[in-house]
């Protein structure tokens, strides 16, 4: 995987509404990901091979940050008090 194509998805998902990434299971939320960053290049069959392994490998972390910035949005910027 290229550095370019790592940065690119974690671009998607900071841009992805937390909710939606959060309401999404994994198999949804690994083609949805796929699906975006084919959108913007063609992917030969190893990258979706080695993205979709590196995807999977993220999920919990994918899943964690959108629930931080969940909570961030509910609560305000860092501050919950």
């Amino acid at each position: 995987m290229t550095p370019s194509m790592l940065r690119q998805l974690w671009v998607v998902i900071e841009k992805a509404q937390a909710n939606f990434l959060l309401n999404l299971d994994d198999a949804s939320l690994e083609q949805w990901l796929l699906k975006q960053l084919k959108q913007d290049r063609s992917l030969n069959h190893d990258e979706v091979n080695v993205l979709n392994s590196y995807i999977r490998s993220k999920l919990s972390l994918i899943r964690d940050l959108a629930q931080e910035r969940q909570l961030t949005e509910l609560f305000g910027h860092g501050s919950l008090c």
